[in-house]
């Protein structure tokens, strides 16, 4: 197809038309390449008092089967998965390495499918929210002032919601369980009451402000760091007996542990960039992420920041 720009030139229409199979096929080269070899990472070393089991490298076989055959026969399209591990004995210090047969993983072909017992089958892209912050506001309906909201979504782990109430009081859920005051997530932290209101004093008012609302509408008996700990504790995990380690282990595991949670390397820099961080490379969080976030919050609460556009396609990702 010849197209005419501008009256003044022809060329073809075909130089405009990305090859779009080039993206399926990039997505699974760099699957098989660098997101097997992410995911052991992840894992890798396994270990107990006895043994240390370590991930070295992965590959595939060839098909043993040609595409034709396999739509022949009606059968799957695959490949055998091998992965080299070490084995240490902690004790004597010796050490195994050996290859291990994982499993077959089914092969795109060169034609961006999957054979699947002899029938061919793509995979369908779609757009999903991309891991990050993202702010929202809903207006009061009695005098129409922004109540500000965020969502903080990992690629991996729990979600975090902030929460902003009709008195001023600001919560946070972890994965949708119950709320819980900022004021007792912040101590439980590690943050003392006049630390967090010194913390906060150039976005909010230390008399009246959210901060002091907030920490002024807590219980009595839930001023300190280790009450705090263990009041977030119930309201995770209701029902089982709370102490003060195993909250301090729940928090670390939930949050800072990088097995347990992770941004991924898109989540993060959108993190920095909403937050206004540099150099910050971690895929897990921190502190002063929750201190940004909340930081931000009250700004959106007080009209003096914007909040995000959800659906703009910025914040989505294939």
């Amino acid at each position: 197809m010849k197209i005419r720009l501008n009256g003044k030139s022809n060329f073809d229409g075909q130089d405009l038309i990305p090859n779009l199979i080039q993206v399926q096929l990039d997505s699974f080269e760099w699957f098989k390449t660098k997101g097997i070899k992410d995911i052991l990472d992840d894992v890798s070393p396994i270990e107990d008092a006895r043994f240390e089991l370590k991930f070295i490298d992965h590959k595939f076989k060839e098909p043993e089967n040609a595409e034709q055959e396999c739509r022949k026969r009606e059968i799957t399209y695959d490949a055998a998965l091998w992965f080299t591990a070490l084995l240490k004995i902690k004790e004597t210090k010796e050490e195994k390495e050996q290859e291990i047969f994982v499993g077959k993983l089914p092969i795109m072909t060169s034609n961006g499918t999957f054979i699947i017992n002899g029938a061919e089958r793509v995979v369908v892209s779609q757009l999903v929210r991309s891991p990050g912050v993202y702010f929202s506001a809903t207006n009061e309906p009695i005098s129409g002032r922004p109540l500000a909201n965020a969502k903080l979504i990992p690629s991996r782990g729990s979600w975090v919601e902030f929460e902003t109430s009709t008195k001023n009081i600001l919560s946070v859920k972890i994965d949708r369980k119950r709320r819980i005051p900022i004021s007792i997530f912040l101590r439980a932290l590690g943050y003392e009451d006049d630390e967090i209101l010194n913390i906060f004093a150039d976005v909010d008012s230390p008399i009246d402000g959210f901060i002091k609302t907030t920490l002024d509408n807590d219980n009595d008996d839930v001023k300190t760091r280790k009450e705090s700990l263990i009041e977030f504790y119930k309201r995770i995990r209701p029902g089982e007996p709370p102490n003060e380690k195993n909250a301090e282990e729940l928090i670390e595991t939930t949050f800072f542990n990088e097995r347990r949670y992770d941004l991924g390397n898109v989540g993060r820099y959108k993190l920095n960039n909403r937050l206004g961080r540099k150099n910050i490379d971690i895929k897990t969080l921190d502190r002063d992420d929750f201190i940004l976030i909340i930081k931000k919050l009250i700004l959106i609460n007080n009209s003096l920041e914007n909040k995000d556009d959800i659906d703009h396609l910025g914040n989505r990702r294939v």
